[in-house]
């Protein structure tokens, strides 16, 4: 099941005593803090869900798989997400 940014909105609505508009106004504001979180390289911790990070990647060779052509990637910034134990627990159990 994939859950857009609708049903996250959905969701907050239901769970809260909030307007709809409200609950959109709410999610957009975290996702908004959390892009800009990330965009000035900080680590996103969120107790009990896990830790997003800004990892730099360095230039690496490859090659386009259509035609085999080997090419310079170029150097760039990636996010990565590590769970937390409580969330690796309620996952495995």
């Amino acid at each position: 099941m994939t859950l857009t940014k609708a049903d996250l909105i959905q969701k907050v609505y239901q769970v809260h005593d909030l307007t709809k508009v409200q609950a959109a106004d709410a999610v957009e504001a975290f996702l908004k803090i959390s892009k800009d979180c990330l965009q000035s390289s900080d680590d996103l911790l969120v107790s009990g869900f896990g830790k997003f990070k800004v990892k730099q990647k360095k230039s690496r060779r490859g090659r386009n798989p259509q035609t085999g052509k080997e090419l310079i990637l170029d150097a760039r910034k990636v996010v990565t997400f590590k769970p937390s134990g409580i969330l690796r627990n309620r996952i495995n159990s």
